[in-house]
C-alpha cells in the first residue's frame, strides 16, 4: 500500500509540476515569480522652473492623477475642493472589479506617502506598474497608457510630486481576490527610454494626451482585462453605484457619440461640464481636464475624430436595457 501510496503521490506531483509548465509557458512565469521589472538606478531629476511647471500641469489637468488620488466630495452644486491633495485616495468598489482598489497618498509623508521613495522608484511606478517593494500594481492605474510618457513628462510629474506638502493618512492596502492577484502580474513590462512625442500637428498631440488621459479605459467596455474589439471609444462601461445606474458615453465620431460635435462644443464641454443643455456626470471628471489649454483640448478633440465611428448608443437618462452591440446592460442598451 506504501508503494501505492508513493506512486500516486509522485503521479499527482508530475501532473501539478507540468500543469505549472503550461500555465507558465502560455501567460508567462510572473504570475509565480512576479512582474517583470528593471534594476533600479539612483538617478535623481533636477527640480527645475520648467518641469515644475510641467509637472504641475500634466498632473492636476491631463494624466488624470489629481480625479484618483484626490477625490473631491460631491456638494449640491457638484464637486467641492479637495481637502487634502494628492494624500486622501479613492476607493473603487466599482462594478467588475475583483477586490477593492485604493488609489495611494502620493504626498511626501515618509510614513504613509512617498517621502521615501527614490526618484526611479516613483518613475517605475508610474510608467511600469512596479511598487517600491516590487509588487504589481492593479492596472486600474493606467500605467499600460503611463509606458509611452516620454522621459522628460514622467521626471516633471515626480519633481511635482516632491512639492507636495505631507499629509499624514494611512490608508489600507488594495486587496485583489484569488486568482487575479496573481494573474495580474503579467501586466507590467519594464521601459527603459521613451523619446519626446510628436506634438507637431494637432492631431499627433491630441494622441498623446488622450493616452496620457487613459479616455479610452473608461470609455471602452473591457474584455477580460482588454478592450473589447471594435469597441473602442465607444462606451457603454458600467460605473453604477449609490448614485444610480451609469454607463460611459461613446466618445467616438459617430451620430451615437460626438459625431455632431463641433470643436467649440467639446471644448465648452471639458471646461463646463455641459454638451449643449445635457450636463456631463460629475465621474467624468471634467473638472480636472478644464484646465487644460485651448490648444490642448483642441488637439484631443481632432484626434478624437481621427478614430473609426463604432454606432452604439448608451444614454443614460433612460433605463438600463440589454446592449445587444456590447453584451452589457446601460440605458438605450436595447435600441442597438
Amino acid at each position: 500500500m506504501r508503494k501505492v501510496f508513493l506512486g500516486l503521490a509522485i503521479a499527482l506531483l508530475v501532473v501539478l509540476v507540468l500543469g505549472v509548465i503550461g500555465v507558465g509557458s502560455r501567460i508567462g512565469w510572473s504570475v509565480f515569480l512576479g512582474p517583470k521589472s528593471r534594476a533600479l538606478s539612483d538617478r535623481k531629476f533636477a527640480s527645475t522652473p520648467e518641469r515644475l511647471k510641467r509637472g504641475t500641469y500634466l498632473a492636476e489637468h491631463v494624466s488624470g492623477c489629481m480625479d484618483c488620488h484626490t477625490p473631491s466630495e460631491l456638494g449640491p452644486n457638484g464637486p467641492e475642493a479637495p481637502a487634502a491633495k494628492f494624500g486622501r485616495g479613492q476607493v473603487f468598489p466599482m462594478p467588475g472589479l475583483p477586490g477593492t482598489v485604493i488609489a495611494p497618498n502620493l504626498t511626501s509623508d515618509p510614513e504613509t506617502g512617498i517621502g521615501n521613495w527614490t526618484d526611479d522608484q516613483l518613475s517605475r511606478a508610474i510608467r511600469e506598474g512596479v511598487s517600491r517593494d516590487g509588487r504589481s500594481l492593479f492596472p486600474l492605474m493606467p500605467y499600460q497608457h503611463f509606458r509611452n510618457m516620454s522621459d522628460e513628462d514622467v521626471a516633471s510629474i515626480v519633481v511635482y510630486l516632491r512639492t507636495l506638502a505631507p499629509v499624514h493618512n494611512p490608508l489600507p492596502q488594495t486587496k485583489i481576490i484569488f486568482p487575479v492577484k496573481y494573474f495580474m502580474r503579467v501586466v507590467p513590462q519594464p521601459v527603459a527610454q521613451v523619446s519626446p512625442p510628436d506634438l507637431s500637428t494637432p492631431t499627433s498631440r491630441g494622441k498623446y494626451l488622450v493616452d496620457m488621459a487613459a479616455c479610452a479605459d473608461c470609455h471602452t467596455r473591457p474584455n477580460h482585462g482588454k478592450p473589447a474589439p471594435g469597441l473602442e471609444f465607444a462606451g457603454g462601461r458600467d460605473f453604477s453605484g449609490s448614485w444610480g445606474p451609469l454607463a460611459s458615453s461613446n466618445i467616438t465620431p459617430d451620430p451615437t457619440g460626438i459625431g455632431d460635435y463641433t470643436e467649440e462644443t467639446f471644448v465648452k464641454a471639458l471646461r463646463t461640464g455641459y454638451a449643449g443643455k445635457r450636463r456631463l456626470n460629475t465621474l467624468m471628471p471634467w473638472q480636472v481636464y478644464s484646465g487644460q489649454t485651448d490648444e490642448d483640448l483642441k488637439a484631443m478633440y481632432a484626434y478624437l475624430k481621427t478614430l473609426a465611428p463604432v454606432h452604439h448608443r448608451v444614454d443614460n437618462s433612460k433605463p438600463p436595457t440589454a446592449c445587444k452591440k456590447c453584451g452589457l446592460t446601460h440605458g438605450a442598451g436595447d435600441t442597438n
